[in-house]
Formats: structure tokens, sequence, C-alpha cells
């Protein structure tokens, strides 16, 4: 029997490596075309990318966890899920959590099934999104499998989201006061606390909470709120996220902060790569020495943030 979830297991990983979670978000447009020449494929220069930046991150201990966003993998067709699956096997077998953003939310036996589906079977991860916006019973089949007997899996649940449009639906004022989104984070509260009775050394809940570091007026009054919550914090980086937001949001029970685009597409950016980017002759090797360089970076950021509260 197991005593710890995977939530807690990737608390304990972000407080050894650094905060730093790596989204694997890997679009085939942010390749270069030298390198899906010389690999073979868009799918095949994907997943190569994928495992040489998750083998430097282990190595290199800059990142705690991966985020694999599934829309790019669907988008590539049947060949791009077998890459997702090749990839959270690559996650979980270099000794990082697996993160799959899938931010599912349906109701009964479909998100039932839709909870199966991605924790057993060819697309098992450790912990997923859900989008709780058809209300608190989706997440139940979801959340079975944070019990011991079912693996201890973990989820984030949406609750402050990094997208400008998150006041839309997620700062609306309830007819009792407060906030629909703080409505949100104490359920995740709750199911934290119910689970407390399978994991007696618990230290933050097996529920986690999407927290974006581009909202600075919530990040304070959020991390306080939910003690006990750890946090999944997108927006740092190429969304225009501050270290400064996504440190106070660190606070407490802690969190991951993802970056994507920032580490995938690095090598855009890499001065010592211009010569090569204008000949068309850069290799894996190349990008991959730009993501992972740009991951050090990234966790020195946060880590330096941090230590400035």
């Amino acid at each position: 029997m197991i005593t710890k979830h995977k939530m807690q297991e990737l608390q304990e990983l972000a407080a050894e490596r650094g905060p730093l979670c790596v989204g694997l978000d890997t679009d085939p447009s942010y390749l270069p075309d030298s390198v899906i020449k010389a690999v073979g494929s868009a799918e095949e220069a994907v997943l190569a990318y994928n495992k040489e930046i998750i083998r430097r991150i282990a190595a290199d201990k800059s990142a705690c966890c991966c985020k694999v966003q599934i829309a790019y993998y669907e988008a590539m067709g049947l060949k791009g899920m077998k890459v997702y699956a090749e990839t959270l096997k690559a996650v979980k077998e270099a000794g990082l959590i697996a993160i799959s953003d899938i931010k599912r939310g349906d109701i009964a036996a479909t998100a039932g099934a839709y909870a199966k589906a991605h924790f057993t079977g060819d697309f098992e991860t450790d912990i997923i999104t859900i989008n709780p916006y058809m209300g608190f019973d989706t997440l139940k089949p979801f959340t079975e499998y944070c019990a011991p007997e079912k693996g201890g899996k973990g989820a984030f649940v949406l609750l402050c989201t990094s997208n400008p449009g998150m006041a839309d639906i997620e700062h609306q004022e309830l007819k009792n006061g407060g906030l629909l989104l703080e409505r949100v984070g104490n359920e995740i509260a709750r199911v934290g606390e119910e689970y407390k009775s399978f994991y007696a050394d618990q230290t933050c809940g097996v529920i986690g909470a999407v927290v974006g570091a581009t909202q600075e007026a919530d990040a304070r009054r959020l991390r306080d709120m939910y003690a006990g919550t750890f946090f999944l914090i997108p927006g740092y980086g190429a969304q225009g996220g501050a270290a400064r937001i996504a440190a106070t949001l660190l606070d407490k029970a802690g969190g991951t902060v993802n970056s994507s685009r920032g580490i995938l597409c690095a090598w855009k950016k890499d001065e010592n790569l211009s010569e090569l980017r204008e000949a068309g002759t850069l290799s894996l090797a190349h990008i991959a020495d730009a993501a992972a360089k740009n991951a050090l970076f990234s966790k020195d950021d946060l880590l330096k943030a941090k230590a400035a509260l």
C-alpha cells in the first residue's frame, strides 16, 4: 500500500530540485526544419526533442515535473497520440512527475471513462488538470483515483487561470457573497481534508489548484486562503507572468511554476546560435542545449525571487 500521494511526491521534488515545471507543449512549428528533416518526420522530431529535454533537465535537476498538454499531440493525429504516450513514459522513467494537461470536466460515467483513460492504460499519468465548471460532482470520478488502492493519483483543478478572460467567470460574485473562484477553492481544500485519513503524513492536499502568475492582485490573498493546497502556476515567462508573482504563490504549501514556450523555443533567442539559425543547420543537440540552459536560468530566477520575499 502506498503511503504518499502524487501531489505530495511533487511537493517534495519541488523542494529538492526547485519549483520549475517544464511544459512539453511541443508543437512541430517550435522545431527548426533542419531538425525535422534530420529526424525523419514532425512526430518523430517532437518525440526526440521531448526525450532530449527530459534527459537533460533530469540530469541537471533543474525541474521537478513536466506538464504535457494533450492538445498538441491530438492535433498530430494517431501518431501524435503515440508520441504523447511515449513522452509521459519518458518523464516517469526519468524520475520526474508527469502532469497531463487535459482539462477534462464531464458528468457521471463519461467522467469515469476520462479518469480511467488517463490514470490507467496507455495514457497513464501521475496528475491531471480538471475543469470544475459543470459542478463538483464531476470531480469525484477523478478524485477516486487519489485513494492509495488506486495509485494515489492527483489533480489540479482550475481556480484562477492565467488568461485575461478568466474574469468573465472566475471573478464573478456570488449572491451569498464571495467570488466563484473562492467557492471552487473551498471545495479543493475540502477534498484535501477528506483524504487526510488515507495519508497520515500528508503535507498538502491530494487536489491542487491552477493559479496563474499573471494575476498579481489575487496572488497573496489566494496563497493565504488555501495554505494547504499545492499550486500549479502557469503564465510565467512567455505569457508575461513575473517571477515575483510566482514566488508569492510558492509560499505555504508551495507549487510548481510552468514554462513551456520559453524553454521549448529558447533556441530562437539564443545569440550563440544566430549563425546556425541563418544557415538553417541547427541540430537537435543545439536546440536541446538552449532548452536546458533556459530551464536552469528559470529555476535560478524563481529561487531568487522566492528568496527575496
